[in-house]
């Protein structure tokens, strides 16, 4: 039976995709007609290709062909392939993964059903972590003292450097007084982030615990600028990992603070005298504890099971990033507060401002083209539910890495940071190169480049401008790098989870701190580089009943109009130009020589009330010796910690 030429090649496709075969008519329907009028009367023929690519650079000449050649590859290659092949996850053992959502529908069909659901899911979640927190805020009274009053991580009775004044008076009383005390927990995670000066030592990225119990006597002694949640630690009143109470006392003063290591924190020593040392009293009984574990369980329980339940993007991405920021705020890393009441006002105001972020970062930054049509919820909740989690607990999985502020200052002091940036920059670069592409085979690698092309040049023009410094915090970070995730890909799932976990802690913990800051800002308490006295070799006089020691110096030079001395890390003299010559140019310190300790003694010119850079400390040995200033600054004064100062009066 014979067949037609159709039907002979119908199940093999055109016999020939020669070049020179005849057009087809029947296929030219779909060409667009054109009118005689509209014809080209030019009948000169076609400008050779060769021409047209030189047409192209005419500008760039000057450019060498090869390189012609390969920018012009990079940029066919750079708009990716036609059609673009657009990223989606499917899931592994879908059966398994979609469950939840087959469930839900089962047993919850209906739109209105659902919303009611939701809303007693939302009603149980706040009610479970308001209970949970509730029992944290209450702690037993300690008979004799009372209820234990809430102090920071960074509380101190002895403000640092000259502030408590001449003598320590404006810090008294040295003794005879105490108070019952409740700690947070994570408290041996608080450090001196600058040099701080004890004796002839610096101390810095280390907990501020000077003193402890010796080796004649078991009571911990305590310098009284040391913090005072940091020895409880030291001393086994309160644990680390759950906060506590008790009650410390000042004992005046002390010598010999000795140095030892105890619950993870190890003291510094100090082998000279204090005006103010205080101790904790051991047989008090107080029960008190922070509840961030607990509700830490609660908040990621209830996390999970909405990651499982929902397929919506925007009831998914929003009610992660309130709850989360939330539980941040309260229970994970909570700024500094003296009262629920005053906490609660902190983060509603912190939280108006980050929700508009929020809201741009779903929108317009790749969260829900990452999260739409998802249906591998396990997966969804592994990757970008625990990457949320691990960044907003951020003050824990990230605090190993030995970088504490990424600014110049710190990668050059701090041991290890120069490394672990290097680290992370490899990490980052090996990132960007595989989302490079990923974007290329969705044809918006181009798009992508200009934006990031545009966030550049802003920071170079941020890094021109006169008397302000780029300083780029973690939230910062986050918003920079969260462009880059968005497409739906199991990788894209954890570094968007992990950003916008990290954008939460820094907003919830520190608020939005300016990116353009003044070189006094950053400055903190770091040495100024001011100019030092210049101290002549000073006359000591040895004697049976007392030891004197007498420094001069020459005239502070300007815009300095007086001199501060310290003893021993005490402001014992400040005399100003307008004084005279015995107030301004002379200073002598004594001591019992049956006492055999030394002094340390340090020097800074002054301008008003406001002392700058003192120099090393000179050592008045106790054999009467001299040994001489190392040159440079050493830092007395310490960060104010959210001015997490006690003075108890």
């Amino acid at each position: 039976m014979a067949r037609n030429n159709d039907e002979e090649r119908g199940n093999y496709g055109p016999v020939s995709d020669h070049p020179d075969d005849p057009i087809d008519e029947s296929t030219q329907t779909t060409l667009m007609p054109m009118e005689h009028d509209e014809l080209s009367d030019d009948t000169s023929p076609p400008t050779p290709r060769f021409m047209q690519d030189q047409g192209s650079w005419q500008y760039f000449k000057w450019v060498p062909v090869p390189v012609r050649r390969v920018c012009k590859a990079l940029g066919r290659w750079a708009q990716g392939p036609d059609p673009p092949q657009i990223h989606t996850i499917n899931p592994i053992f879908p059966f398994i993964q979609e469950a939840p959502i087959l469930l839900l529908d089962k047993w919850v069909p209906k739109r209105r059903q659902r919303i009611t659901l939701l809303i007693a899911y939302y009603f149980l979640w706040i009610l479970t972590f308001a209970l949970v927190m509730r029992q944290s805020t209450f702690a037993t009274e300690i008979e004799g003292w009372g209820a234990p009053g809430n102090i920071g991580c960074g509380n101190t009775y002895w403000v640092p450097g000259n502030r408590c004044g001449l003598n320590g008076n404006d810090c008294r009383p040295f003794n005879g007084s105490g108070f019952a005390f409740r700690c947070p927990a994570n408290c041996a995670s608080t450090w001196v982030l600058e040099p701080r000066a004890v004796g002839a030592q610096e101390i810095v990225y280390r907990p501020f615990v000077i003193g402890g119990p010796s080796e004649e006597d078991s009571t911990p002694i305590y310098r009284s600028d040391s913090f005072i949640c940091g020895a409880a630690i030291h001393a086994g009143i309160i644990d680390n990992t759950k906060g506590g109470c008790g009650v410390v006392s000042l004992v005046g003063s002390h010598n010999n603070y000795e140095s030892s290591k105890h619950h993870g924190i190890k003291s510094v020593g100090f082998d000279s005298n204090f005006p103010s040392s205080y101790t904790f009293h051991s047989g008090t009984t107080c029960e008190a504890k922070d509840a961030r574990w607990e509700l830490l369980f609660v908040s990621l329980s209830f996390t999970v099971v909405l990651s499982l339940f929902t397929t919506s993007p925007g009831l998914f991405f929003f009610t992660l990033f309130t709850g989360v920021f939330f539980h941040v705020g309260l229970a994970s890393d909570p700024p500094g507060h003296s009262s629920i009441a005053g906490l609660m006002s902190n983060l509603l105001g912190k939280f108006l401002p980050a929700a508009f972020c929020a809201f741009v970062i779903y929108r317009y930054m790749g969260v829900r083209r990452a999260l739409t049509g998802l249906t591998a919820q396990i997966e969804k909740t592994t990757l970008w539910l625990g990457g949320l989690w691990f960044g907003a607990l951020s003050n824990y999985t990230l605090d190993w890495i030995p970088i504490q502020r990424l600014n110049a200052h710190d990668l050059n002091q701090q041991p290890g940071a120069k490394l672990a940036l290097a680290i992370i920059i490899i990490l980052i670069a090996t990132v960007v190169i595989t989302q490079v592409f990923y974007f290329q085979r969705e044809g918006r690698l181009i798009k992508y480049l200009g934006i990031y092309g545009t966030f550049i040049a802003a920071i170079l023009v941020s890094l021109l401008l006169p008397g302000l410094s780029l300083r780029i915090h973690h939230y910062i970070l986050a918003l920079l790098f969260l462009p880059g995730t968005s497409m739906q890909t199991r990788p894209c799932l954890l570094y968007q989870g992990l950003l916008v976990g990290l954008f939460i802690n820094g907003i919830a913990r520190w608020g939005f701190d300016s990116v353009l800051q003044t070189p006094g800002d950053l400055q903190g308490d770091a040495q100024h580089n001011s100019k030092l006295p210049i101290i002549s070799q000073p006359s000591i006089t040895l004697a049976q009943n007392i030891s004197t020691i007498s420094f001069s110096w020459l005239m502070p030079p300007e815009p300095f109009d007086g001199i501060s001395v310290l003893v021993n890390d005490v402001e014992r003299f400040r005399g100003y130009t307008d004084e005279g010559f015995a107030s301004d140019k002379h200073f002598v310190w004594s001591k019992d020589p049956a006492v055999a300790e030394p002094e340390y003694f340090r020097f800074a010119y002054m301008s008003g009330p406001t002392s700058w850079d003192y120099t090393k400390a000179g050592i008045w040995n106790a054999d009467g010796s001299w040994t001489e200033m190392v040159p440079g600054p050493s830092r007395i004064k310490s960060r104010e910690l959210n001015g997490e100062v006690l003075m108890m009066k």
